[in-house]
């Protein structure tokens, strides 16, 4: 997720978690003591290179050997305004690195959360592979709702609210693999040329369409009569 965001810009820590919440939903699992751990091993390893922005220039005082001098210098020194913040960028390894944990097929399907992630960043998937990791999740839904639909039959004793919890997990299998289907439709449909309109033909190359460029017939004119 932090390789996914610093591929479209740099960023300092804060934005990276605000991100990761606002553009992933993935606020409840990152705090700060996980995220510049994470930063802090990503640039051990060469994926991310860190800079520092907007530090202030420190002026230092002269020692003039006078108090009332070396108060005045302190006086009109300029103020230094803003704090410095590290701001992070990914390197031609960590795209290296990224591509390699975006096309990796484990648990793809099976992982709501890994699939969530690998999604958001798909538009850096070829269209096979995007067809792969959907094609992937909707066999993990279709599994999971054979296992529903067993489980509902299953006896004993069952209330309301848990019947009513049952009924929810069954809706919300079944809302997520109308929506794969949706996204799968349209993935084939953009690889996969348009049909062509029926009754058209197309000429083959370095042959023109009949009709084309080609003089009409001259209409037959009057016979000479023979002698």
């Amino acid at each position: 997720a932090i390789l996914g965001l610093l591929k479209e810009q740099a960023l300092h820590g804060y934005e990276v978690k605000k991100r990761l919440a606002d553009t992933l939903g993935l606020a409840s699992g990152v705090s700060f003591g996980s995220l510049y751990p994470a930063l802090a091993r990503l640039e051990r390893a060469g994926a991310v290179v860190s800079s520092v922005e907007g530090a202030g220039v420190v002026v230092p005082i002269p020692n003039t050997g006078s108090l009332g001098g070396e108060l005045a210098a302190y006086r009109s020194r300029p103020a230094v305004r803003g704090r410095s913040r590290k701001v992070y960028a990914i390197t031609p390894a960590g795209e290296a690195l990224f591509e390699q944990l975006l096309a990796d097929d484990a648990a793809a399907g099976e992982d709501s959360r890994t699939f969530t992630l690998k999604l958001a960043f798909a538009r850096y998937l070829s269209s096979e592979a995007r067809l792969g990791l959907l094609e992937r999740r909707r066999a993990h839904l279709l599994e999971r709702q054979r296992r529903l639909r067993a489980r509902s039959g299953v006896g004993g004793r069952i209330d309301a609210y848990l019947r009513s919890l049952m009924e929810h997990d069954r809706e919300a299998t079944e809302h997520d693999l109308s929506w794969i289907d949706r996204l799968i439709a349209s993935e084939r449909s953009v690889e996969e040329p348009a049909p062509a309109a029926a009754g058209t033909s197309h000429p083959r190359p370095g042959r023109p369409a009949p009709g084309a460029d080609t003089p009409a017939p001259r209409a037959p004119g009057p016979h000479k009569e023979s002698r």
